[in-house]
């Protein structure tokens, strides 16, 4: 290979130009041009130069360092740039997320190309949080932060509320449980159903109103009757962000129809893997297993290793009303104390679960490997499977510590096979963060008895490596069957924020942890470092979760352009049908293309549908956040008045959130309460003191006493026991 040379701006755009506009359907990162076009450059100035390129409308950028081939032509314009000049002050108009605080004012968030946006509640046109909305920022207003007010409602998050229900002699209405933003619900009386005056109802919200006074109008859906406040809150948690606790009569009619049977016809069309030894692992608590591994030993001295799916596309037509509820779901939602399932019962608990000692319809990738994990084969198709064997990660992890126990020796070749993944995933940029996962011990009334943070050992991730295999795997084949693309929605992950991860490096250095960002590599090699330092370091653990929030979100599109955190070029998700709708479709897309006819669908249209499940996915995440804060709150009510250690987790104008070591319940410490005036750096990180001079900072050790826990809110006040 020729040496690379350094070329002059000009001639660098002119290389960079014609890799695109030859790769039009391609999507490229800096480095990976750098390795394409093998010159001397830095990868800053190849940056820059597809920047220029971007200007002029031949590429577009489509993530924080991912461009492809535009081809001179605007393909889309967003509203968040469209910038104006109104007397000295510049305005802008963004579209963000609102996030209502306490008081009712609200910071717009999740917006492309601004810090989050102050908003007061006399400016937010009746916008409610978590809805997607316009903002007309006034950048000359203040100095400290961006102000805004908002200018329409683009998507209503909520559509559905409880509530309890009065019956006056001119007007029926809905005073929902949260009633600090929406005072009431005006009912007609044909939509009254059978309710009566003080019950406790579920309404849809039929017409928002005009203006910043909503007179909104709904019908009610359902009457709750008898259940104990906390069955309430659980079924508020889940109805407001958007998810039906019931299915409807005509997903049950067809439910009942389907004949679940294993029939000598449909075995025919199936490879037949009865015979080889496979397993299940999952938690002591589930219910629906999803998937299974199997093993088998060739005579060659290679293994073949299976990764088996439930088959639910077997049982899930297209266009019926089962699968048009399970699109409008896109997830099961996971609860502190209960699941409400993207499939009935009957389904993902039955037909589709592959339950020990039982044959199941699976969609199965199967690996032909060597001792070192190397892939020498792979084949994807549908199998019907018999599980010899449910372990819980328990019971796996026991005959990985020993040896002993029945199905020890495969287990043991599973894990050692798993490692091999894993240590080549990282070789190749996979970062290791992870977010703790708090778990809960419930009583008989499902009441929080305890909290501990979730261990993870070697058999979570033995099992995590096989499905990060097959999801990877079957992206990869889709991808490179056919030229043109055939349309996939493939999991994405862009490159962390800049901005958001300069002001992190500020804040690690102050922490005295070096951290390199000015390339993808010295990112990842960072985060790697950090990773293994805060295993000894308690302050920096505390970056862990903040270097976290300055990635991007994962997300479903049709648009590959690989995922940062695996180090994948490509990656779907195909492992998880029975509670992730993307699987399902990635399962449709699969299979049809599997013989020699290439099937595409509508590019448009998947588009579309990852966008609605994406949506799904945050609002699942939104209630799973809530129901957790909400246990959090009860568990810690009992302990009102009494003294932790804790870690300062956040900082916003009014005070700081701290979290509580070992049980990871978050309260928030008021400044008034503490005497003195700060000022809040743009960062976030940071506050100083405008009297002392004192600095507070993230991952700062404190002790707190709690002052507060309102169950209602979810909130737990908190002072800090040296300023009381």
């Amino acid at each position: 290979m020729r040496q690379p040379r350094q070329l002059k701006a000009e001639e660098l755009a002119n290389q960079v130009e014609k890799l695109l506009s030859k790769n039009v359907k391609s999507i490229f990162t800096s480095i990976q041009i750098a390795r394409k076009i093998n010159v001397a450059n830095p990868v800053a100035a190849i940056r820059l130069s597809l920047l220029e390129l971007v200007k002029t409308n031949k590429v577009r950028q489509v993530g924080v360092d991912h461009f492809k081939w535009s081809g001179g032509k605007v393909e889309y314009e967003s509203k968040e740039k469209k910038t104006r000049n109104d007397g000295s002050s510049k305005i802008t108009e963004i579209q963000g997320k609102v996030d209502m605080t306490r008081t009712g004012d609200a910071y717009i968030t999740e917006t492309k190309y601004h810090d989050d946006v102050y908003v007061p509640s006399k400016y937010l046109r009746g916008a409610m949080d978590k809805d997607i909305v316009t903002v007309v920022i006034d950048q000359g207003r203040t100095r400290r932060r961006p102000e805004g007010r908002v200018i329409s409602i683009e998507k209503r998050s909520t559509t559905r509320m409880i509530g309890v229900y009065r019956d006056f002699e001119h007007i029926s209405i809905v005073i929902p449980d949260d009633n600090r933003f929406i005072s009431e619900i005006v009912i007609s009386n044909e939509d009254i159903d059978d309710a009566k005056d003080g019950d406790r109802v579920a309404v849809e919200i039929l017409d928002w109103g005009k203006g910043p006074k909503l007179k909104l109008r709904g019908k009610i859906i359902s009457v709750l009757e008898n259940i104990s406040e906390h069955e309430f809150k659980m079924r508020t948690i889940l109805l407001s962000n958007g998810f039906d606790i019931d299915f409807p009569d005509e997903v049950m009619a067809e439910l009942e129809a389907i004949n679940g049977q294993i029939t000598d016809e449909e075995v025919a069309r199936r490879r037949d893997m009865r015979d080889t030894l496979t397993v299940t692992v999952d938690p002591l608590t589930a219910k629906d297993f999803d998937d299974a591994i199997s093993l088998k030993i060739l005579e060659n001295g290679l293994m073949e290793i299976g990764v088996h799916i439930a088959d639910v596309t077997h049982f899930l037509a297209p266009g019926t009303a089962l699968d048009k509820e399970a699109f409008k779901r896109s997830t099961s939602v996971y609860l502190v104390d209960r699941v409400c399932p993207m499939l009935p019962h009957k389904l993902s608990n039955d037909l589709c679960s592959l339950n020990p000692h039982e044959d199941k319809y699976t969609f199965s990738a199967v690996f032909t490997m060597n001792a070192e994990g190397q892939i020498q084969k792979e084949w994807f198709g549908k199998t019907i499977i018999h599980s010899d064997r449910r372990f819980t990660y328990e019971e796996a992890q026991e005959r990985i510590e020993s040896g002993e126990g029945d199905f020890a020796k495969e287990i043991n070749i599973f894990n050692n096979v798993a490692l091999k993944l894993r240590a080549q995933r990282f070789e190749e940029g996979s970062l290791s963060f992870e977010s703790e996962e708090v778990q809960f011990t419930l009583d008989e009334n499902n009441m929080p008895t305890g909290i501990k943070v979730r261990e993870r050992k070697a058999a979570h991730m033995m099992i995590e490596d096989f499905m990060l295999l097959a999801n990877k795997r079957v992206a990869a084949y889709v991808f490179e069957k056919a030229k043109p693309e055939i349309p996939l929605i493939y999991r994405v992950h862009d490159l962390p924020n800049p901005d958001k991860l300069a002001d992190f490096a500020l804040l690690a250095r102050e922490l005295g942890f070096p951290f390199q960002h000015d390339t993808p590599k010295q990112i990842a090699i960072s985060f790697e470092r950090l990773v293994k330092a805060a295993i000894e370091n308690p302050v920096l653990k505390m970056l862990e979760p903040l270097a976290i929030r300055t990635m991007a979100k994962a997300v479903y599109t049709t648009e590959n352009i690989g995922h940062y955190g695996l180090g994948f070029d490509f990656y779907a998700h195909f492992t998880s049908p029975i509670r992730r709708y993307a699987d399902v479709l990635v399962h449709r897309t699969l299979f049809a293309n599997l013989g020699e006819d290439i099937k595409r669908e509508d590019k448009v249209l998947l588009e579309d549908k990852a966008k609605h499940i994406s949506a799904m996915e945050r609002k699942a995440s939104d209630a799973e956040r809530e129901s957790i804060k909400y246990m959090m709150t009860v568990y810690i009510s009992q302990f009102v008045g009494q003294e932790f250690d804790g870690v300062i987790s956040g900082i916003i104008d009014k005070g700081m959130f701290v979290e509580l070591a070992g049980i990871k319940v978050e309260g928030f410490v008021n400044f008034d309460s503490m005497g003195e005036v700060f000022v809040v750096e743009p960062s976030r990180y940071k506050a100083k003191s405008r009297l002392s001079g004192q600095v507070i900072k993230i991952g700062q050790a404190v002790r707190v006493k709690v002052i507060d826990a309102d169950i209602e809110t979810s909130r737990t006040e908190m002072v800090l026991v040296d300023n009381e």
